[in-house]
């Protein structure tokens, strides 16, 4: 029997990354990264092959991430980082020798995609928006080293998780001759996005080594809307042109097969609304026809790659899992290759499909699968997994709002006995059209919660992903309703099994976790303690929020039309009845759900004499991303709970 899991150990973890197949090979580089003793994260690139024989690449002198492999698998480029200085790219041989630093940009490389056939890269690195050559980025980077120049906008789209977006810097495209060393700006002039979050992800490269097709923000009103399409411009520089395809609020992720005749893209129909579908678009490249290869499918696509030129392959969250599923071109109904726990990332190997595997009971690791078994092979944690004891969750269904089936994952302390009755805690995740799945969280980790004595609930309420288009649109303009019925079902339902203690129960959640929690605390006194991190408590004042667009809908209306219909959901509108001690958490850098969002409810939790705490993190944004602030955190969340609940 092993010890109990502490938060110290999973900083100690290694946290393996994205597996990359390395072509004519039965092996795979992945970037692993490891947290050093001054808490600064450091990663490293291995190469491991389908015996689960691991040799490290990189060396510890630079942190080395994103490796891809060239076509012909001989070399990989990565991005690699040293002290305070950007991501460069870097290339090096996979039969020996030192690697190579091919870039200079003046605020780093952010991306990099082998060209087909030729001895080039294209590269993605940040430009400032109103310095859009690299010549005056670096004059300007000089200048600010000295002076923080003030923001001045009239855009509405100005900031951006904790970055901002006006005054800033955004993505161009670049082409980097590995023959004679150039480097050949491609987006000269650029002031739109080329995708949000992982850029890489945006961007392909045709087989006959011509054509960049990528994603490109083309509002007709620049930077008020968002309206991601596919657009395409030739390796050799050239103009951007906007490839003819069907009509979509965003389109995503495209690839071509190895034949050059099919571009796949993903594509969601409604604007401003990040839960729609992401269904998979077939676009014929000669003729410009289309078809949408999951129209028919109740899930959201993710991750595809092609297989050989008439199958796809790929990921997608389904009742609480994430599996990975195979499509022909030519039709049919997507087919599940794996089944328990979650699987990210396919990528196409020899008569295998490479991928991330976790669980709730262990952290991501690589892996392969094989006609519907899955291996995994690497143990970048096996050492520190054999000395702990974590149970596996358990899987449960109740009936919840409006008569519907609500799933949850159970996990129980250790060395537990239900002849003894013990605390629950609900841990209510964010989104809200998010869910909860059978994977390894690093932040919000149900057997560090279960470990300190708990039996940890997550709820699937309505508006989870997962579980069909109509069940995650249910709360839309009614954010409180459904969701806290089902929490209330939840524990109720964990009542009835006989070792919970009605006494010792508490919630916690962040985001709109942290929303719900505070909505239940306006309505029920059950829980001896909340903790509400970086939650909307107040729906007017999400109009600070980076991203603004949609709130409309998911609010119950405009502010200026409906007042009543936003205030009904609203909790610090309804905080006549709250007595619950609650735990406050907030980072200053949250664009997403303001800093006042949390000082608000802290300060009238103060002022009405409930007990309240408050913890705030000055260089944190909306997830606490330090090391040594998420142990604090981790020492403020058990802290509380222990106080409140012993």
């Amino acid at each position: 029997m092993g010890r109990t899991i502490t938060p110290q150990d999973l900083w100690a973890m290694q946290r393996v990354g994205q597996p990359e197949h390395v072509p004519g090979t039965t092996s795979v580089v992945v970037p692993v990264v490891a947290y050093l003793e001054d808490g600064k994260p450091h990663s490293t690139i291995w190469q491991i092959d389908r015996a689960g024989n691991a040799t490290r690449l990189t060396s510890q002198d630079r942190s080395s991430s994103a490796p891809t492999p060239s076509h012909d698998g001989s070399r990989i480029a990565f991005l690699g980082a040293q002290g305070d200085d950007p991501s460069q790219v870097f290339v090096m041989s996979l039969h020996g020798g030192e690697a190579t630093k091919v870039t200079d940009l003046p605020l780093g490389a952010s991306s990099v995609t082998w060209v087909p056939g030729d001895d080039s890269l294209i590269v993605t690195g940040p430009l400032f928006r109103d310095h859009p050559e690299p010549e005056a980025t670096e004059a300007e980077r000089d200048a600010r080293k000295e002076t923080t120049p003030p923001v001045v906008t009239e855009d509405r789209i100005y900031r951006h998780w904790k970055k901002w977006l006006a005054g800033a810097r955004i993505d161009h495209l670049f082409r980097v001759d590995l023959t004679d060393g150039s480097t050949n700006h491609l987006t000269p002039g650029l002031d739109r996005l080329i995708g949000l979050e992982d850029v890489g992800d945006s961007i392909t490269v045709t087989p006959d080594g011509r054509w960049v097709i990528f994603t490109l923000d083309d509002d007709p009103e620049p930077w008020e809307h968002l309206r991601f399409a596919l657009h395409r411009i030739p390796v050799a520089g050239g103009d951007i042109e906007r490839l003819v395809t069907g009509e979509a609020a965003d389109q995503y992720r495209p690839r071509v097969s190895p034949d050059g005749s099919t571009l796949v893209y993903g594509v969601q129909y409604e604007d401003a609304y990040y839960a729609d579908l992401v269904r998979i678009v077939s676009h014929h490249l000669p003729t410009a026809t289309e078809e949408v290869l999951t129209a028919n499918w109740d899930r959201s696509a993710g991750g595809w790659e092609f297989v050989g030129n008439d199958a796809l392959v790929f990921h997608a969250e389904d009742q609480g899992h994430v599996r990975i599923f195979t499509i022909e071109l030519d039709g049919g109904t997507p087919m599940p290759q794996t089944s328990t726990g979650s699987n990210h990332g396919p990528r196409v190997g020899v008569d295998c499909y490479w991928h991330r595997h976790e669980s709730m009971a262990a952290p991501p690791e690589v892996a392969f699968t094989c006609g519907g078994h899955t291996t995994v092979i690497s143990g970048f944690n096996a050492e520190l997994l054999d000395e702990l004891e974590l149970r596996p969750a358990e899987e449960v269904r109740f009936t919840g709002a409006e008569g519907v089936q609500i799933q949850a994952f159970v996990v129980e302390p250790p060395r537990f006995d239900e002849t003894k009755t013990w605390p629950l805690l609900h841990n209510v995740h964010g989104g809200p059209h998010n869910g909860v799945m059978d994977n390894w969280h690093w932040r919000w980790n149900p057997q560090v919660m279960a470990a300190a004595g708990y039996v940890v609930m997550s709820v699937n309420f309505h508006g989870s992903s997962s579980f069909g288009d109509a069940f995650t649109r249910s709360i839309r303009g009614r954010w409180g309703d459904q969701p806290a019925i089902d929490i209330e079902a939840a524990t109720d339902h964990m009542l009835s099994l006989g070792y919970i203690d009605g006494d010792r129960m508490a919630i916690a959640g962040g985001s709109y976790g942290g929303y719900l929690v505070s909505w239940l605390t306006t309505l029920t006194d059950r829980y001896a303690a909340s903790i509400c991190h970086a939650g909307v408590t107040d729906l007017l004042g999400q109009y600070a929020s980076d991203h603004t667009a949609g709130r409309d809908k998911a609010m119950g209306g405009l502010p200026w039309e409906d007042m009543d219909a936003v205030l009904r959901w609203s909790p610090m509108a309804h905080t006549h009845d709250i007595v619950t001690p609650t735990l406050v958490i907030h980072g200053e850098l949250d664009y997403r759900v303001v800093i006042t969002q949390g000082l608000s409810l802290y300060g009238l939790l103060k002022a009405k004499g409930v007990p309240a705490r408050l913890v705030y993190y000055g260089n944190e944004g909306h997830w606490i991303e330090d090391r040594d602030n998420a142990l604090h955190w981790w020492g403020e969340f058990l802290g509380w709970l222990e106080r409140w609940l012993s």
